[in-house]
């Protein structure tokens, strides 16, 4: 007959060895355990240097919103220098600068159906044409003259102050009315914008 002290001792033993076991069954994976940061890792990320804005009118006859990456001066000669005279620009940065109307347009003397457009623009020493684009889901750079909607000329002026980072803005909304205003570094171009009914 066993001693009751060494059954004792087998049961307490076998109660822990289970007790362990189960414990480290429960135990994630050492790979699903979160590790603590690098410490050369910033805590926040990094802002983008063209960060993603957007502008937006709504008037009685259409919402418009345009969606667009804000480039900034960062100390350069933006206009005849980054962005060369005569040559078509994205107006903004990284992806195409994308114009959405829920009804149809008058943008300067281009009528412009409700949808999805792009906007480019050509700037010069002398001034401002903007283009509207039919194509659309393309990176900035890529433009393709065949689908363009049509062209307007812009009236040009200056900022009191030279304006840092990209801005497209709406001002002077009345009605039915409206002016797109392109700004950046000491230049202002901008264009009447009308919803039709």
């Amino acid at each position: 007959m066993r001693s009751p002290v060494l059954a004792a001792c087998c049961l307490a033993f076998v109660s822990v060895a289970a007790t362990q076991f189960a414990t480290a069954q429960a135990a994630p994976p050492a790979s699903s355990v979160p590790l603590a940061p690098k410490t050369d890792t910033p805590a926040d990320p990094k802002k983008p240097i063209s960060p993603p804005m957007k502008a937006d009118v709504i008037l009685p006859n259409a919402t418009i919103t345009i969606d667009y990456g804000a480039p900034s001066m960062r100390g350069r000669t933006i206009f005849g220098g980054l962005v060369p005279y005569g040559e078509v620009w994205r107006t903004g940065a990284n992806a195409a600068t994308t114009l959405r109307t829920s009804s149809a347009l008058q943008i300067g003397d281009l009528n412009v159906p409700a949808g999805t457009y792009t906007l480019y623009s050509l700037p010069t020493a002398d001034g401002w044409t903007l283009i509207v684009n039919k194509q659309t889901g393309q990176w900035g750079t890529v433009y393709d003259k065949a689908q363009d909607l049509g062209r307007v000329t812009m009236s040009t002026g200056s900022n009191a102050v030279p304006v840092e980072t990209f801005l497209i803005d709406f001002e002077k909304t009345v009605g039915q009315n409206t002016e797109l205003h392109l700004k950046w570094a000491g230049v202002d171009a901008s264009v009447v914008v009308i919803a039709v009914k």
